[in-house]
């Protein structure tokens, strides 16, 4: 039996957790189980981690399977918590909730047959397909419907209640980067006529109206007419959001164009302007991008299955799911409900209309303060297909770089990415504000989402990935420390063109 303790700083911390507390009943439950891999202890993995996340889609215990590779011809093994197929398990603990519940039976019953029988809302999915993704999809394409519903912007989810996007010094610090690199093309005559600056992810424009303010007065100082040239798109995935911004900027707008776009595929609405934008800004998008995970355990690679189940088995909300309802809703959208009355429309309309004072029920399943949550996600660790050679060649790296780790792939921050490289101008620079892990321990010793921000999710980036990506399509690519601010999480990338 292998234990992986991860919070291992909290074991001698000021308010140190009870280890014993913890891991002790969760073996009890295992000792006393007789049935499947979970009864010989040597092919059980017990983690915990510190879910920092008041706010997630995780049980205090998850039972998850770890499955052997299948046969050709066969189907892929199914069933409910350890099953057919499975070579061994994986317990998983919370560990900042473990001491709320009687860890001993509620690992009994996740072990017993019956434990894998809940309501399912989904079949099997890579993590990025999932259920909890197509949720956060309608999120931001009903995010006007949200905000009515709940009366708050969806920037006070955020800690501190804003974008660390709107910090002036940071704005003032860019534009004179900016500027210096246009002052030696001017010199050489080689600055373009339009200079293209574009900002993915503008929110409600308030770093939009920052950056342009401090632009505009830095080159009333320069006296280069560099303001006049100047053309700053606005991209965003909702119109609603990208309305608020024109409001916002609305004494710049002769130099604004915004576009509706998605974010991992910015060329799409923007191949025009490849190799011409001179500043890629993004700030707070990444981390809420779809991702699937993968997990290298005992010296073998999987690929992280989920599916999404109501937080409570028997709840009077789960009860009333109907198969396949939730996936119709959120693939379907706000829109579906005027459409027609039944079907995947009505899923939507119940999905964010209000009921009874509390919200959309689109809170209830994804989650903000208000209703604390309902839908949960389970795993398990199926073999990485054998089509997921290159995939496999790319992760290598970083999941060979020591003991056995769990990992985000972050497949669309990856695909923004190098989408948005091939709009930059040889001379130009991608920064990028969130929360990255930036070294593959950093996903050993804690947990890095998915959590929720009201109703929205949030998942640290694989910094350590975009850099091998990013040097793989010929750019360099830094971390720091945001250094406008101390205290937080964020950290600021910079990719530019390799030298």
């Amino acid at each position: 039996m292998l234990v992986d303790f991860r919070p291992d700083a909290r074991l001698r911390s000021g308010n140190p957790v009870d280890f014993a507390g913890l891991v002790g009943p969760v073996v009890e439950a295992l000792r006393a189980d007789t049935a499947g891999p979970a009864a010989d202890l040597s092919r059980v993995r017990l983690v915990c981690d510190w879910v920092q996340y008041r706010d997630n889609f995780r049980d205090v215990v998850d039972v998850r399977p770890i499955l052997g590779p299948t046969p050709a011809g066969s189907p892929p093994a199914g069933g409910g918590a350890v099953g057919a197929g499975t070579e061994s398990v994986e317990i998983a603990v919370d560990v900042r909730r473990g001491g709320e519940v009687d860890l001993e039976q509620l690992t009994a019953e996740r072990l017993a047959p019956a434990g894998g029988q809940r309501v399912l809302l989904e079949d099997w999915h890579p993590g990025a397909e999932g259920l909890i993704w197509g949720f956060n999809a309608l999120y931001w394409s009903a995010l006007a419907l949200w905000e009515k519903s709940t009366g708050r912007g969806y920037e006070q989810a955020l800690p501190g209640g804003e974008s660390d996007a709107r910090n002036r010094a940071a704005s003032r610090e860019l534009v004179g980067q900016l500027f210096a690199v246009w002052d030696r093309l001017a010199d050489s005559g080689a600055l373009p006529e339009e200079l293209y600056v574009l900002e993915l992810g503008v929110g409600n424009g308030g770093q939009a109206k920052v950056f342009l303010d401090e632009f505009r007065a830095a080159d009333l100082a320069h006296g280069r007419e560099y303001y006049r040239r100047l053309h700053y798109l606005m991209c965003d995935y909702s119109q609603h959001v990208l309305d608020l911004a024109r409001e916002t900027v609305a004494e710049h707008l002769e130099h604004v164009s915004s576009f509706a776009l998605d974010a991992t595929r910015p060329t799409t609405s923007l191949g025009f302007l490849r190799y011409k934008i001179f500043l890629v800004y993004i700030s707070n998008v990444y981390d809420n991008l779809p991702t699937d995970e993968v997990a290298q355990l005992a010296g073998r690679t999987y690929r992280v299955q989920t599916r999404g189940l109501p937080a409570r088995r028997g709840s009077r909300r789960a009860r009333r799911v109907r198969p396949g309802c939730p996936g119709r809703a959120a693939g379907a959208g706000p829109q579906a409900a005027s459409a027609r009355p039944g079907g995947a429309g009505r899923c939507a309309a119940r999905t964010v209309q209000r009921r009874r004072g509390r919200g959309p029920v689109l809170a209830a399943h994804l989650g903000g303060a208000e209703t604390r949550g309902t839908l949960r996600a389970t795993g398990r660790a199926g073999p990485l297909p054998a089509r997921a050679v290159g995939e496999r060649e790319m992760l290598r790296p970083l999941l060979e770089s020591g003991a056995d780790l769990r990992m985000h792939v972050s497949n669309g921050a990856v695909a923004s990415f190098v989408d948005s490289l091939r709009l930059l101008h040889p001379f130009g620079r991608l920064i990028c504000h969130d929360i990255f892990v930036t070294d593959a321990q950093g996903y050993r010793t804690s947990f890095r989402g998915p959590g929720k921000y009201d109703g929205s999710v949030v998942n640290w980036v694989n910094g350590s990935l975009l850099a091998h990506v990013g040097r793989r399509h010929g750019f360099d690519v830094h971390y720091a420390p945001f250094a406008h601010r101390g205290g937080g999480h964020i950290v600021t990338m910079t990719a530019q063109v390799r030298e």
